[in-house]
C-alpha cells in the first residue's frame, strides 16, 4: 500500500503541481487548502506525512503544527514546512522539531528527495 501524504497549500496551482509530482512517484496524495481543514483531513486520512505551507489565510503554520502536536493521534506524523520567505521559518523548524523545510520555489526533485528521506 502506498504511503499517504497530505499537502496543505492555499495556492491551488502550487498544491496541484506538488500533488501530481508525488502521485507520479507512487504516493497516495490528498490536499487541504487551509489550516482548519488540515487537522480535519489528518484525522480522517491518517497520513504518513504532511507537507505544510507555513503562511495560510486562516492560521500560520505554527498554529497548525501546535494543533497537530496536541492531538495524540496526530502528534507523530512527520511534517515538511514550505514557505516563500525563510525569515523566521528556520526557528520554527527547530522549535517544533518538524522533519524538513522547503523554500518556495523548489525543484520537484528536492521535494521528492525530502519526502523519500522521511517516509521512504
Amino acid at each position: 500500500m502506498p504511503k499517504k501524504i497530505l499537502v496543505v497549500d492555499d495556492e491551488p496551482d502550487i498544491q496541484k503541481v506538488i500533488m501530481l509530482r508525488l502521485r507520479k512517484t507512487g504516493y497516495d496524495v490528498l490536499g487541504a487548502p487551509n489550516g482548519a481543514q488540515t487537522v480535519e483531513a489528518a484525522i480522517k486520512a491518517s497520513p504518513d506525512l504532511i507537507i505544510l505551507d507555513f503562511y495560510l489565510p486562516d492560521m500560520n503554520g505554527d498554529h497548525v503544527i501546535k494543533r497537530l502536536k496536541e492531538n495524540d493521534d496526530l502528534k507523530n506524523i512527520p511534517i515538511i514546512l514550505m514557505s516563500a520567505t525563510s525569515k523566521d521559518v528556520g526557528e520554527k523548524v527547530i522549535g517544533y522539531k518538524v522533519e524538513g523545510y522547503l523554500n518556495k520555489p523548489f525543484e520537484p526533485e528536492d521535494l521528492v528527495s525530502s519526502v523519500k528521506s522521511i517516509i521512504g
